[in-house]
């Protein structure tokens, strides 16, 4: 973390911190236990400080991986200079990190090709970066090894259910069973509390108060800007960089512009583009891209930009208050998590017409479709669902439903196929 970790302030919540840690279970796990079973490899991936060595350290079926770290510098140092060894160090290993020293893929390779017979989940490799969009990254493993994504913490998760929201209740239920989906049995709760709190495990189960996070936030941006970049690419301008992370969190929820954003920052538009790869390569952003049942116009047309954790994302913009667009980004964190939990994974899209009608989130599984749109009113009205309603007339056979989260505390029927929940009921 730098000279920042001096501070005698943050030592201490780091320390509070280690002493009250408990493991939460994670949604990803279930997936990553069945991929140990199919494959040599399996690489866990995800932003920094979202558990991931808490996850490969804690889970009993992991328990045998002797664990290593390229955090550590002689550990580094090792699969710098002598992979081979490093890689034939135990029988099953788990590498943290592995993105630091990405040529360290070609030794796991080799050793995987020379085995014979082929033995199922003997490398797990985790990193903080999407390997498979980074250019570094000449080694794929294709054939070789699956990927698995970990998210910040989804809200059931962190009450420890180990659980995202009812999504694939409502793929697979009639719209006439939907009200038995709600989780009626949960107290009401309030959207920006749940902002503030994060998704990441320190500031969610740890840090108790806006000013600690704050604290958490700082040194988790001056880390990623002055280290974990660093492992990815070499950085023209760190000053243009975080001015665009802030543009970025200004943008929530909002078509990614970057011609705008290279004027409204005075960054090369080329920059823009790169900055904002960057970005989304480390599980910072993400864009969520427009729905079309031509499949090649969803290529083409611009995507909804958000972040992966909407704590991070107010912080970054300096907002005081969370708005509607963070409880849209809430719902996207959630839907995250239970997207890449499932094998085929779904997909996440956003729908708006010409006459600027929009859904906030589609989502396709298996030729099906729900809609879903997100209201921070504790009122909804039939204006909130207009674009629902234009969405089912334009998609009747496809389209389940629709689901109109807001931030009341009663269940109802809007209009036909068309469910206004609360949405601490659902996710």
């Amino acid at each position: 973390m730098g000279s920042f970790c001096k501070s005698p302030t943050l030592r201490a919540i780091i320390a509070r911190a280690v002493v009250d840690f408990t493991y939460l279970n994670r949604f990803a796990a279930r997936l990553l236990e069945r991929a140990l079973a199919a494959f040599p490899v399996v690489v866990l991936m995800g932003p920094r400080q979202t558990g991931k060595s808490t996850l490969v350290r804690s889970e009993p079926f992991l328990a045998d991986h002797l664990y290593l770290t390229l955090d550590d510098p002689s550990t580094r140092e090792r699969a710098r200079f002598a992979a081979q060894d490093l890689v034939a160090s135990a029988a099953l290993l788990a590498i943290d990190e592995v993105q630091r020293e990405p040529d360290l893929l070609l030794a796991v390779k080799r050793v995987v090709d020379e085995s014979r017979p082929r033995r199922n989940g003997r490398f797990v490799l985790t990193g903080s970066a999407n390997l498979l969009l980074m250019r570094r990254v000449s080694e794929s493993l294709a054939g070789r090894a699956t990927y698995v994504n970990l998210w910040p913490l989804s809200l059931g998760e962190r009450r420890g259910e180990g659980e995202p929201g009812s999504w694939s209740s409502f793929l697979n239920e009639p719209t006439a069973n939907w009200l038995d989906v709600l989780k009626s049995y949960r107290q009401a709760q309030d959207w920006r509390d749940e902002i503030r709190t994060s998704g990441y495990p320190t500031p969610a189960t740890t840090l108790a108060d806006d000013g600690a996070r704050a604290l958490w936030f700082d040194s988790y941006v001056r880390t990623y800007l002055e280290r974990d970049l660093q492992d990815l690419t070499a950085l023209d301008s760190v000053v243009d960089f975080r001015r665009l992370m802030r543009m970025a969190a200004h943008r929530l929820g909002g078509l990614t512009n970057q011609t705008e954003i290279a004027r409204d920052t005075q960054i090369p538009r080329s920059t823009v583009q790169r900055y904002l790869n960057l970005l989304e390569i480390s599980y910072q952003i993400v864009r969520v891209p427009a729905y079309s049942v031509n499949r090649t116009k969803r290529l083409v047309k611009s995507p909804k930009l958000y972040w992966s954790d909407p704590a991070l994302a107010r912080w970054l913009s300096g907002e005081e208050q969370p708005t509607g667009e963070h409880l849209e980004n809430l719902v996207l964190q959630d839907l995250l998590v239970w997207r890449d939990g499932q094998v085929p994974a779904p997909e996440i899209f956003f729908w708006r017409t010409t006459t600027q009608r929009e859904v906030d989130f589609v989502i396709e599984s298996r030729d099906r479709l729900l809609a879903i749109e997100v209201k921070a009113t504790t009122s909804p009205s039939l204006g909130d669902i207009r674009g629902l309603q234009l969405f089912l007339e334009e998609y009747p056979s496809q389209c389940l439903g629709g689901l109109l989260l807001h931030g009341g505390q009663q269940a109802q029927w809007l209009a036909p196929n068309i469910l206004a929940a609360p949405w601490w009921q659902v996710l």
